[in-house]
């Protein structure tokens, strides 16, 4: 199964260790799940992740960073023609979009709802994609 991972997935999975974020982020480590990237969704982690609030081991954010790094897909995303409500998470329906993911993981599928234009990326919460790889 092909996704793109929102931000809040990843700090959700570290933060909640036995929750679906962590699932789907251990099965991304493990191969099972390919992640679509490009440089704009790797920043926005590495950014994020960095953030003091969070308090993550610097040490642990690079290691985590590179394995997702080196497992991913990258992608060329191509701009789409919409406007979400944040348009900071625009890249990361583009990437889905480009890469054709089964899925963008989200635990705020409202972000995605575009407030001009469409899009036809399926968007799952943690939970929902447990739930569809269990039927799979």
């Amino acid at each position: 199964m092909r996704i793109v991972l929102d931000t809040n997935v990843i700090v959700s999975a570290l933060l909640t260790p036995h929750g679906p974020p962590a699932r789907i982020l251990d099965w991304t480590l493990a191969g099972e799940l390919t992640l679509l990237l490009d440089d704009r969704l790797l920043g926005e982690y590495r950014v994020v992740l960095a953030r003091p609030k969070f308090g993550f081991d610097a040490r642990d954010q690079r290691i985590l960073l590179a394995a997702l790094d080196g497992l991913s897909e990258r992608v060329t995303a191509l701009p789409l023609p919409l406007e979400l409500p944040d348009p900071d998470d625009l890249p990361f329906l583009e990437v889905a979009s480009s890469g054709r993911a089964d899925a963008l993981v989200t635990g705020n599928g409202r972000h995605f709802r575009p407030q001009s234009g469409r899009h036809e990326v399926t968007i799952l919460a943690p939970a929902a994609l447990l739930e569809a790889m269990r039927h799979a």
